[in-house]
């Protein structure tokens, strides 16, 4: 009995098992995204993101991947793989996705309140927030919660029936069952578990049957004190063509929105994702990607996955040129950080531990005026600011005691090495492409 196996380490093993035969690079742009799913009557299903890669490994390692799982269970195993998309379109099993958990979801300020109540609830299911609805944007993580609910409670409550299923999987269902005449087997699937996790209802809209049987399944559930977690693009009020009566018992519970992530958290994300995958990004290229992908995670991994994939398949290092080349298409070439006044006086206040009202002030101590004098020079070198401009910006000084200060501590650079160093430490600190 295929049941008395967990395939899931087994997966894991066959995977070890192949990184030992091929080259790393190969298997880190095939492997590195298969997610194991389920295992129905002597089938083992996998998931890989698309079509290309299912092609790949179907034609490449599909005999040598199912011999290892035969091998590992002494029973004739058959691998199935499928993509992602066509798990969604078909609904071929409700299994959640491994990577779908609470530990591996970014909390920021954008998503902490919806992060909470999912929590509560997989803590808790139907004593803290039921029904539990969730609303945003594509791609911000809603499905990523409602599954991390799902492995949470499953987890938690081994004996729990957990069903996930989207609105068009359910009406998917639905219209199967009534054209093979097995209302009934639909009806106890649904109506018969403990937690019931509904993305996308949105696409309900406009489907009177499935709607109708969606009621009815709401109010089983509800009465029977079972939890109902459902998701959407948009508040319940803002469903066109949602029934008032379903309308009304969405708004039953907690409903929580999530928003577009925050810089400091996109950053986090991509953070976590470079973690999961073991991708050794530099964190200049992470903020590349943050600052310009402010809207979608989905799109926000997908440009980190795409960049690492490239640098591997090129063989080129993982900096900031390969990652514009990799990105060129969706993401503009990074600026150059502009250099001005005030953060050459940030950087020379630093570097010598006084505070930049000294650097402005009319102190004449020598622990004081020579960084001042070196803040000046740097500023007539590193920047387009004349010399009476740089004046105003030291306290409004005349423009010959900047000029007395460049030609100080050129003077000076020609014959104090210790001096030359700290400059040369002090361009690199203010504009990192500098070279001497």
């Amino acid at each position: 009995m295929t049941q008395e196996y967990n395939f899931s380490a087994i997966w894991n093993q066959v995977l070890q098992s192949l990184a030992g035969e091929i080259d790393a690079s190969s298997f880190d742009i095939w492997f590195s995204m298969v997610n194991f799913e389920t295992v129905r009557n002597g089938r083992v299903y996998i998931s890989v993101p698309n079509s290309l890669t299912k092609e790949w490994i179907e034609s490449r390692y599909l005999d040598n991947l199912q011999n290892k799982l035969r091998s590992l269970t002494s029973q004739e195993i058959e691998l199935v793989i499928n993509t992602e998309s066509q798990i969604e379109k078909d609904g071929m099993f409700p299994a959640f996705n491994h990577k779908y958990t609470f530990d591996t979801f970014v909390v920021g300020n954008s998503n902490r309140f919806a992060h909470a109540a999912c929590y509560a609830v997989g803590e808790s299911p139907s004593k803290a927030y039921n029904p539990l609805f969730i609303y945003g944007g594509v791609g911000l993580g809603k499905t990523h919660l409602m599954q991390a609910i799902g492995h949470h409670i499953i987890k938690k409550r081994p004996g729990y029936t957990v069903v996930y299923v989207s609105s068009e999987q359910f009406t998917n269902e639905l219209i199967g069952s009534i054209k093979d005449d097995n209302m009934a087997g639909f009806r106890n699937k649904y109506r018969g578990v403990d937690v019931l996790l509904v993305d996308d209802i949105q696409f309900l809209a406009g489907k009177e049957r499935t709607q109708e049987e969606f009621f009815h399944t709401f109010n089983t559930l509800y009465e029977s004190d079972k939890q109902v977690v459902i998701s959407s693009d948009r508040p319940p009020r803002n469903i066109p063509t949602l029934e008032d009566r379903l309308r009304s018992r969405f708004e039953w519970g907690l409903i929580t929105d999530i928003q577009p992530p925050d810089l400091e958290t996109r950053v986090a994300i991509l953070r976590k994702k470079a973690q999961i995958e073991d991708f050794n990004v530099p964190y200049d290229i992470l903020d590349y990607i943050a600052n310009y992908i402010d809207s979608n995670i989905r799109e926000l991994e997908g440009a980190l996955v795409r960049l690492v994939a490239y640098a591997t398949i090129t063989n080129k290092p993982l900096n900031m040129n390969t990652a514009t080349e990799a990105l060129k298409d969706i993401l503009p070439p990074p600026q150059p950080k502009k250099i001005t006044i005030e953060s050459i006086q940030n950087a020379v206040s630093t570097f010598y531990g006084i505070e930049i009202s000294e650097l402005l002030s009319k102190k004449r101590n020598k622990h004081v005026v020579y960084p001042r004098q070196i803040a000046m020079y740097l500023c007539r070198r590193l920047t387009d600011a004349s010399f009476p401009q740089i004046g105003e910006q030291f306290g409004g000084r005349d423009h010959t005691t900047v000029m007395h200060a460049n030609e100080k501590i050129e003077r000076d650079l020609q014959s104090d090495r210790e001096l030359a160093a700290a400059v040369n430490d002090l361009c690199k600190k203010i504009d990192p492409n500098f070279v001497t």
